[in-house]
């Protein structure tokens, strides 16, 4: 696996857990609003971590953080993710997986296997309209596939949009939500211009909090919970 970055501690990328997050190098997505084009863009790849020194940060943080985050970049790119969550899981943490659901067939061996704790799945935009967001469309059923593998999978779990307001119309929103139809959590996260893939994006906003709050009220229709991040 390679890492591109590491965050030694947070308090939230695992609910009510603190953890480290690792960023693996590498997506097979190109989503324009995507804020880490250095484990995404080849050309502005971080410096890559040896896992070694992830492993020895971990085993000195034993007892002291509860949680790993593994997100990306897109994590079931990596031939040896599993692997890894396996060492990491037999460290005694508890491991949350971000991923933007491509690879089902490697989101189910992990389900099977009982390795993730805790799965979050970004669904960008309605299934069908993911050339909007990145340039091309995304795998349909292979997205329909991770969305059900998911929410039948008896762990914990969140979907989640990041909305840019150009790109996310709130009937696009209603759509996602009728897709996840019954999931436990679903999250609409602010779109904040930093630096992006498209940095023609710099200047668009998101929908105001009480816009969001209103929709992440409606969308209760559909989810156990939806509400802003």
């Amino acid at each position: 696996m390679i890492i591109g970055g590491i965050q030694k501690f947070s308090l939230i990328d695992y609910p009510e857990k603190t953890c480290a997050v690792i960023f693996t190098r590498g997506c097979n997505f190109r989503c324009r609003y995507c804020h880490n084009p250095e484990l995404v863009i080849p050309e502005k790849y971080a410096p890559e971590i040896p896992l070694s020194q992830i492993y020895d940060f971990l085993k000195s943080r034993r007892d002291k953080l509860d949680a790993v985050s593994i997100t990306g970049g897109e994590p079931t790119q990596h031939p040896d993710l599993i692997e890894v969550m396996k060492k990491i899981k037999n460290m005694g943490f508890l491991v949350k997986l971000d991923s933007n659901g491509s690879r089902p067939e490697v989101l189910e061996k992990i389900i099977n296997e009982k390795l993730a704790d805790y799965l979050a799945m970004d669904i960008k935009t309605p299934l069908e309209d993911y050339s909007k967001i990145m340039g091309w469309q995304a795998p349909v059923e292979k997205l329909k596939k991770s969305i059900e593998l998911i929410m039948n999978s008896g762990i914990d779990y969140e979907f989640r949009t990041t909305i840019v307001k150009c790109l996310t119309s709130e009937d696009d929103l209603r759509k996602i939500a009728k897709t996840i139809k019954g999931a436990k959590n679903y999250f609409l996260q602010k779109f904040i211009p930093t630096k992006l893939n498209d940095s023609s994006l710099m200047k668009e906003v998101s929908y105001s909090d009480e816009e969001l709050k209103k929709l992440a009220l409606e969308l209760m229709a559909y989810v156990e919970y939806c509400n802003v991040r």
